[in-house]
């Protein structure tokens, strides 16, 4: 059937009711000259950054000792370039909304302090590329049904959603706003696993499965932790002042200290809370006070009830209980 033109001379009406609730004090608008981070683009250096990180493993193929340093110093030039604008872009907005001042009003150079933070988050990729070598030799050693490292790099959500970790983390350690947390959401939309940028996690880390995993901003977790699918390590509570609003810059998630494993659909809560090391937490456990070292804290074991089979025609009638 064909549509009906009398309904659509509606439109113009229909836009300007939806024009209208745009207004000077709407907090999901961004009217004005001045540009926002784009979302492809912090994308595309997420993705640059890995392609360095892993070479090989990613989009180009066929890389040798004759033209690796062709191809890197390509991308270290458009990561350069696309860093120092979206950074810039990012610097000024935080300045906009912190100092609620017009758009484009102040006279600081946002794009020199965006190159600066560009360059310097460039001079941290051997580091990067260090630390993320030994994440992916924790995920070999810690899963028997992984054959290589080369398994790893490709197949695993824990990996992929640490290293755009990592990479966010440490933009936010030299001051980046609202970027880092674009690359982790993204992850987190991409494996499930949702890593704050503003967490301390040492090297040797390793996510199993991963489906559900939380990880707070002030967690804190050291070196060989190991964590499976579900596991939250959380704030207790959100303390507010005398106003109700939230108090923030405080810690309010766990500290996770060397060589613990935290099994699936654990819950850790509270930032006074400290698992010491070599510690083993079990799995659906609910813990919100420190944790002595070289412990297992395991739920009492639940009495399972089993009935014996018995004819399809009875099976509504069958209450199972645990």
């Amino acid at each position: 059937m064909a549509s009906d033109f009398r309904l659509k001379e509606q439109l113009p009406e229909l836009t300007d009711q939806i024009v209208a609730t745009y207004t000077a004090d709407d907090k999901i608008n961004h009217l004005g000259h001045c540009p926002l981070p784009s979302y492809d683009a912090v994308l595309s250096i997420v993705e640059d950054i890995k392609e360095i990180i892993y070479p090989g493993y990613r989009r180009r193929t066929g890389l040798h000792r004759g033209n690796i340093g062709y191809h890197v110093g390509s991308l270290v030039d458009r990561l350069h370039d696309t860093m120092t604008t979206q950074i810039g872009r990012a610097l000024q907005h935080e300045d906009r909304v912190r100092h609620n001042h017009g758009d484009c009003e102040s006279q600081v150079d946002y794009e020199a302090k965006g190159q600066a933070m560009a360059v310097e988050m460039l001079k941290r990729i051997p580091d990067l590329r260090r630390i993320l070598a030994t994440d992916a030799q924790a995920a070999f050693d810690g899963d028997p049904a992984c054959q290589t490292t080369d398994e790893i790099i490709f197949c695993y959500p824990g990996l992929e959603a640490v290293s755009v970790f990592r990479i966010a983390n440490q933009l936010l350690q030299l001051g980046v706003p609202f970027i880092p947390r674009m690359m982790t959401e993204q992850a987190h939309m991409n494996t499930g696993i949702d890593i704050h940028p503003g967490a301390t996690i040492g090297d040797h880390f390793f996510i199993d499965h991963g489906t559900g995993v939380v990880i707070g901003e002030t967690c804190n977790i050291g070196n060989h932790v190991k964590l499976y699918q579900g596991v939250t390590l959380g704030a207790l509570s959100f303390p507010t002042d005398s106003d109700g609003h939230l108090i923030r810059g405080q810690k309010r998630h766990p500290t996770i200290e060397d060589r613990v494993v935290v099994y699936a659909n654990a819950t850790i809560l509270g930032g006074k809370t400290v698992i010491g090391h070599d510690t083993v937490i079990g799995s659906s456990v609910w813990v919100t006070s420190s944790v002595a070292p070289r412990s297992t804290v395991v739920l009492e074991k639940p009495k399972l009830r089993v009935r014996a089979e018995m004819p399809d025609d009875m099976a509504p009638e069958l209450n199972y209980q645990i």
